[in-house]
Order: C-alpha cells, then structure tokens, then sequence
C-alpha cells in the first residue's frame, strides 16, 4: 500500500485553512478563567474528546475510540489526506534548589514575576497519512502509531538569572492505531462511504486505588480528524442533497461529529470533531486571540481579566504559558480593539410579508382565507433605513399595546393567561409554572419576526419588584391561552 506522511502543498495548504478551527477544538476548556491552577474548574480539566485506555473505559463513562463515516465523491485517481490532533498531557512538577545542590519537590515555587504550581500542560501531537482512496476498498488500512514516554527538565532563575529551582515534566507512552476504509455505494453517482477509526490502544493496566488522572496521561485528549481530498469532494451530513439523505443517515458517528471545513462554497475539506459544529464553523475576526474558555465570550472574559490583581495575574502566568498569554493579550488590548468584542453585525436583511395586518397585531391559529397560514404576518417588519438595534426607532411597534390573537382572543398588557410551557423550547424552571396564571406586561416582537409574551406569574411575592426592574418571564404565544373569564 502507498501510504506516506508526507503532503502535496496543496493538501498542505487546504489543511492549513481549517487548523484554525481546529485549535479552537483541540483547546476547547484548556485552562478556565480565571487561568490559575489554583482555580476550582481547573482541577477537573480535558472535557472533551479524550479516548482514554481501553482498561479504563469499564471504570468510567469514557470511551477509547472515535468513529467517522461520511460521504465522499473522489475522482479518479484522488488521495486522501488525514490528520489526527490530540493533546499529549505531560505531568509537571515543582522543585526547589536546595542548599547541598539538590532539588525538592514543593507544592509552589514564587518568583517576583510568577508564582510556579504543579500543573498538566497539553502538548500537541499529530498522526498524518496520505493514501490513494482506491487503496481504501476491502481490507481498508491499518496504521498503528505510538509515543514513547519521557522526562525531561526545565531549570527555573530568578531575576538575576540564578538558577533556583527546575519544572520536572514526564510524559507516559501512548499507543493507537488509525482505521480506514471506504465502500463503494449503489445508485448513480460515484459515491463512497468513508470510515475512520481512531483508538487507543494502550496496554495499561489502572491498579485499585488509580483514577481519572492517572489514566490522563495514557490518553488521546481532545482527539479529533481532519479530511482533505485532493480531487473531488465530500458531501455534508448536516444538510446532504436529497438523493443522498438516506445513505447519510446510515452513516455511524461516534463521540464524533463530521462537517464540511473551510470557505462556504468548497467541499473537499472535513473536520470530525468530539464538539458539534455546524457546517464551515468559522473563528470570529473580532476575536484577537484563543481564550481557552469553553464556550468564550471575548468581551466579557477580557474585561474580566484585566480585572484581576496583580498577584492573581503572577499565579496565572505561572500556571500556563498558554494563560499567560491570555494576561498579556489582555494588558495589551487597545479600548477600541475591545470595543469591536461589543457586538457585530453579519448582515441585515429586510423582513416583510405580502399582505400583512397593521404592524403590531399579530395572529395565532387563524390563517387568511386568501392564503397559507402564517402564524406571525407582519411581526417583525424592519427596512434597511430603521436601526433596529434603537428601541425608540420605529414607532410603530409598542409593547405595552400591541396584541397577539389566541385562539380568537386578543392577548395584550394586562391580559390573564394560563401558561402551557413545551418542552421543545423551554427549560426545568418553565416546566414547574404549567398551569399557573399569569399577568402580561407586554407584546414584544423581534427582528426576526417572532412574538414574545412578556408576563409576571399571579401569586408571585416579587411581582411587584420584577415589574419595576423590567426583569420578566418570556413565553411564545403557542405556550400560553387565554385565561377563562371565570377563573
């Protein structure tokens, strides 16, 4: 079998184009605001993506391997380019310089420009392959891959350039082995449905008293693949052409979500990910760095950093060099560099409906006689020359006035309802409030056209507060009927 390691520049360069995704998903919850070791939500670390030993798999609710399938159209001739990322933790400790010469392990080493803590540092690791697809068929390819186990050490100075004490960081051998194979489908397109495996395949053994961080080490983290075809394309499982949606849906993937990578419009780019993402999952350009906060909000993790004392900022640049990049991005930023985290606009669009009702009254289960049902006509109507984001800008829409018609009746501020919560929208809390009557306080309609019900639950010691605050219950207005005249 032709198999190699080594990339065409144009496989090279496609790949480039989706690593930047992809570091976002092999540093997915790396070191947590606030960046210290210390920090609570920093002792249980590697989320997502971690194939752990197969020993282990029975003492915790984790797996040792990943599964892809997917759709492919190769041309004649095309080649397969693969990547596997994953994080290999590499343990570091903490030692002292002692007066004889020798070093001691210590539980913190404090220097005047960062405090040193005993901490597990992620290093980068990737397994590529290049194989012809027609190599794919029958028997598929197996390709086993290792890491063997090290330990090296890093002498710690002072300011004065004085050695006073050494980071020690070991790293435990890792074994896996990569899985491939494609099958031909029937039908007629050229159409093959691709299979990657990767697992690992490490023969340790955990003793009685071993738990999550001793497996850790001997584990693929954050462990995700990345697809190239030099020639043809693959097709998406999120939205797969029509003809395609039954051969999609067969397809196996586990503890792993494939998508289309790269600029919208291209197709020969893949990346399997342990987080699901849409299809060509973008990185903000607002985003000036990785903040390695799952689920990051830059603005407020910046401001928030910025606003740490000096001495959380001396722990934090101890902890990580990756956190201590997170304090310097942070020191640096210009106003108007943070200013741009604030929002951003994608684009506007105008929203209308032919033939719909005054603006501000909208209907429910009563569609026009001379058309399709349309259960918000008119809500939501914005022209390029209305800033919606201005609450004042368009005079036509009044949340204190405007109605919603239930079932035939007009729903408005001050109208009794019965709330009727579903479970496709809402979360416990809502769930506990079935039933219950409520008071609305306002219509609302949002550029999109949608209508929330704004409401205050009868009964509630707090109303009162929550009125004068502004601080409401939202329902939409399937989830909500008109409260009975009697009741």
């Amino acid at each position: 079998m032709t198999t190699t390691t080594t990339f065409t520049p144009e496989s090279e360069a496609r790949l480039a184009v989706a690593r930047q995704v992809a570091d976002a998903v092999l540093f997915e919850g790396y070191v947590l605001y606030p960046y210290r070791a210390s920090a609570a939500k920093n002792r249980l670390r590697w989320q997502f993506g971690v194939l752990v030993p197969p020993a282990w798999t029975s003492a915790a609710d984790e797996h040792d391997f990943q599964h892809t399938e997917l759709l492919m159209e190769p041309k004649r001739g095309a080649t397969l380019a693969l990547e596997v990322r994953f994080l290999h933790t590499r343990r570091r400790t903490v030692q002292r310089l002692r007066s004889d010469g020798g070093f001691e392990t210590v539980s913190e080493l404090r220097l005047d420009d960062q405090v040193l803590f005993p901490w597990d540092e992620g290093h980068e690791e990737t397994v590529r392959l290049a194989v012809p697809v027609d190599e794919l068929a029958d028997a598929g390819l197996v390709f086993p891959f290792s890491r063997p186990a090290a330990e090296e050490s890093e002498p710690v100075t002072d300011t004065g350039g004085q050695v006073v004490g050494r980071l020690v960081r070991r790293r435990e051998e890792i074994r896996g082995v990569l899985r491939l194979s494609a099958e031909e489908l029937t039908g007629p397109y050229a159409t093959q449905r691709l299979s990657v495996i990767v697992e690992n395949t490490s023969d340790w053994t955990p003793g009685e008293d071993a738990d999550r961080d001793a497996a850790l080490p001997r584990s693929l983290v954050a462990s995700h693949t990345l697809l190239c075809l030099d020639s043809g394309g693959f097709l998406s499982l999120t939205d797969p052409p029509e003809w395609a949606k039954g051969a999609s849906a067969a397809c196996r993937n586990l503890h792993t979500w494939p998508v289309l990578a790269g600029e919208p419009g291209r197709c020969d780019l893949v990346l399997s990910s342990p987080i699901i993402l849409e299809d060509h999952p973008a990185i903000a350009p607002e985003s000036l760095g990785a903040l390695y906060d799952a689920t990051e909000i830059d603005e407020i993790l910046a401001l928030r950093t910025a606003a740490l004392t000096d001495e959380e900022k001396r722990e934090a640049r101890g902890t990580d060099a990756r956190a201590a990049a997170v304090i310097d991005l942070a020191d640096s930023m210009p106003a108007e560099v943070l200013e741009r985290l604030h929002g951003a606009v994608r684009g506007l669009r105008e929203v209308t409906t032919a033939g719909a009702p005054a603006h501000g009254v909208t209907t429910l289960g009563t569609p026009a006689a001379d058309g399709p049902s349309d259960p918000f006509p008119g809500a939501g109507v914005t022209r390029p020359d209305t800033p919606w984001w201005d609450p004042g800008a368009d005079a036509s829409v009044d949340p204190a006035h405007d109605h919603v018609l239930i079932d035939g009746q007009a729903v408005r501020a001050g109208s009794r309802v019965v709330l009727r919560p579903r479970l496709r929208h809402s979360d416990a809390q809502d769930l506990f409030l079935s039933g219950r009557h409520a008071q609305v306080e306002a219509v609302l309609h949002d550029v999109d056209g949608g209508v929330h019900i704004a409401v205050t639950v009868e009964d509630d010691p707090g109303a009162d507060i929550r009125r004068e605050q502004g601080r409401f219950l939202y329902f939409q207005p399937d989830e909500v009927e008109p409260a009975p005249e009697d009741e």
